[in-house]
């Protein structure tokens, strides 16, 4: 059974890509994410805004109000993106947050220096200016990945929200700027509101499946528009659902919650149970069903597409 994939021009073993987040801060973690089946890694990010502070706020014990402590400063993301390196035999993706242009970009050309096999850069930002439109939001994106792309020589995927209004456009604009691949989509952790203490608090939540399902819509749209790579990301918890992604259109798929929920392990049970849906249907590799059911065959998606949600909104019975 051939589970290997093409995924940013690297040849992967599988798959399975574990996501940006704090399992790669532990060498014995990430070993153990290499011995269960994991094909890659993301690091966790660095922020735009780390690069625009003077000392690391976590080094800073009179913190002041509203400043974050990051684990890793850039120096020392670089130190552990080393040590991963020398322990790992596997590709590791090293990740930029940002929202806008700026000098923080010239660091890709470091993390490349240090042996990144590739970066995601991670989109992340809530618009609230009212006199700032979409058409400038989408400008600073696209500049942004351009400036990263020229400065370095190893591939670059964007991690981008769904809340564009014509995601399919922006999708072959970043594209056309030099992004290799796209990742279906940054989740946005949503405040919560404490109405004792009468403050806004961070809420952290770790996905579900539920969430799955606008990225399967979109990985369908964009995969016979793209010429780079699909990454899914958001809601895969079993085997069935990294089917789901491949069939329509993903070239590998990036799990976290449900490793920091059932630990390393989890990856072999979803890696065995890929490889079993694979026998019960035939197929021998993931090349002979990726993107079975994507739109390439459907003459006009966006009728198919509203078709669908006036089929599902009449399909309601109390």
């Amino acid at each position: 059974m051939d589970l290997t994939t093409e995924y940013l021009g690297l040849k992967l073993r599988n798959p399975l890509i574990i996501g940006a987040s704090p399992l790669c801060d532990d060498l014995n973690t990430t070993l153990r994410l290499q011995d269960a089946g994991a094909a890659a890694v993301v690091m966790r990010s660095l922020f735009e805004e780390q690069f625009d502070a003077a000392p690391n706020p976590a080094a800073d014990p009179e913190e002041p109000e509203g400043a974050v402590g990051y684990p890793f400063s850039p120096e020392e993301y670089l130190r552990q993106l080393d040590r991963l390196r020398e322990q790992l035999a596997i590709p590791i993706i090293a990740s930029l947050n940002g929202h806008h242009p700026g000098n923080w970009i010239s660091f890709g050309r470091q993390l490349e220096d240090a042996g990144a096999n590739a970066i995601e850069l991670n989109f992340y930002q809530i618009v609230t200016d009212p006199t700032v439109g979409s058409d400038a939001v989408e400008i600073d994106m696209l500049r942004t990945v351009g400036d990263l792309t020229k400065s370095v020589g190893i591939p670059v995927s964007v991690k981008v929200s769904p809340f564009h209004t014509a995601m399919a456009q922006l999708a072959t604009a970043l594209e056309l700027e030099g992004s290799a691949g796209l990742v279906i989509f940054n989740r946005f952790f949503q405040p919560d509101i404490d109405p004792d203490d009468v403050t806004v608090r961070p809420h952290l939540r770790l996905s579900d499946p539920g969430e799955l399902l606008l990225r399967l819509r979109w990985l369908a749209i964009l995969s016979p528009q793209l010429r780079g790579s699909l990454g899914a990301t958001g809601g895969i918890h079993t085997a069935g659902d990294a089917v789901k992604a491949l069939l329509a259109g993903a070239d590998a798929v990036e799990i976290v919650s449900v490793v920091l929920k059932h630990g390393p392990h989890v990856i072999s049970l979803l890696l065995r149970g890929i490889q079993s849906w694979m026998r019960e249907h035939g197929h021998q590799r993931l090349d002979d069903f990726r993107g079975s059911l994507d739109l390439s065959h459907c003459k006009n998606p966006a009728a198919l597409e509203r078709a669908n949600y006036v089929r599902t909104l009449q399909s309601w019975h109390h």
